[in-house]
Order: structure tokens, then C-alpha cells, then sequence
């Protein structure tokens, strides 16, 4: 775990299991503390079977300064080109996730520190990335969740290619728009509804 300047652990989920969104920005984005992703699977295990409810691989890892986010998911498939995640963050997310498949490159980094700021600004609750981020120690200080499977100092294209709204496949596991995202330190879930 590493410990920034000012004292702050972070790490591979380094910090969570307390609320979700703190301060007068994350209020308004989630007024209840959603439930812990370990008791959510306790008690759906018939869901877990039947696929309604998914787990993520755990490689996954959560960068930003929100320990927990949950909301409905839109997603989006790119490869080392973040243009179209910016041109979505800079709309009002209403709470949700934006949910990237960027095939799990770890050549560059899909989301730094100016798009984790421009979610926190614009409402999302969080960025859950199958690919890189970087900036970290600009992205604790934003109050969304930025899950990914690694860090890159290295930034990506600015071309615009890539797709919205389509079926992902995040590491083996289906994701489609309209879905539910719940993250905390314990994991990733997928629902087919609302969890609360």
C-alpha cells in the first residue's frame, strides 16, 4: 500500500468500507449508504445462479475517493482512445456509471485525474474501466469511484473511435446499458435491477 504525502493510503482498495460519496456533491448523487456487495451475494445466491446477479473477476481496483458506488449503468467500448469517455462525462450523469470496455489494454491509460474531476462535477457516480487509469493521486481527491485494472503513466489517442450503448463483455462477464453497477472494497457486482 502506498501512502501519499499528506498521510492517505492508497492501493488495491486501500481506504474503503466506509460511506459511499462524502460531502454536498455525493449527497445529492446517493442519499442512502448502499449495501455491502458481501451481503447483497448472502442473500442472492439464487440470483448468483440463475446469472440476474453478477460478480466481476477480481481484478479490479479502485482509484478514486469514493469507496463505494452504485447506480445504473451506460456503457461504452473503446481501445486506447478516450475521446468519447470525455464527450460522456461532460454530460450530466444523474448518478450513474459509465461503464468502459477498453479491452483490457495496459498500454496507456483510459481515465486521469481531469476526467475523474469532470465526473465528480457532472454528477456520476463513478468510471469502472477495463483498461488503465492514471493520476492517481488526483483522482483520491474526486469524489466518484474510478475502478480499473491497473495504472499507466502513459496517455491514450484522441481519435473518437468507439461505440456507446452496446452489450460488453468485462472480463468474461456480461454488462449491458440499463444495468446495475455496486463497487466496494470487497468487489464488483452487475444486476439486472436496481440493488438497494
Amino acid at each position: 500500500m502506498k501512502h501519499q504525502p499528506d498521510g492517505r493510503s492508497r492501493g488495491p482498495q486501500a481506504g474503503q468500507g466506509g460511506q459511499g460519496h462524502r460531502g454536498s456533491a455525493g449527497s445529492a448523487r446517493q442519499s442512502a449508504k448502499p449495501p455491502a456487495t458481501t451481503d447483497v451475494c448472502d442473500a442472492s445466491e439464487d440470483r448468483l445462479l440463475s446469472g440476474s446477479l453478477r460478480v466481476l473477476p477480481p481484478v479490479f481496483q479502485n482509484y478514486g475517493g469514493a469507496e463505494v458506488m452504485s447506480g445504473p449503468i451506460v456503457t461504452m467500448k473503446v481501445f486506447e482512445d478516450n475521446a468519447m469517455v470525455r464527450e460522456m462525462l461532460e454530460t450530466p450523469g444523474q448518478g450513474r456509471i459509465l461503464v468502459v470496455d477498453g479491452g483490457g489494454s495496459d498500454r496507456c491509460a483510459l481515465v486521469g485525474g481531469n476526467l475523474a474531476q469532470l465526473a465528480e462535477r457532472n454528477g456520476w457516480a463513478g468510471v469502472l474501466v477495463h483498461g488503465c487509469v492514471r493520476d492517481v493521486a488526483e483522482m483520491i481527491d474526486c469524489q466518484v469511484g474510478i475502478w480499473a485494472i491497473a495504472t499507466h503513466p502513459r496517455r491514450c489517442l484522441r481519435t473518437g473511435q468507439g461505440h456507446r450503448d452496446v452489450v460488453l463483455d468485462m472480463a468474461g462477464v456480461m454488462v449491458r446499458p440499463g444495468e446495475w453497477c455496486l463497487a466496494d472494497a470487497d468487489g464488483v457486482l452487475i444486476s439486472d435491477r436496481p440493488i438497494s
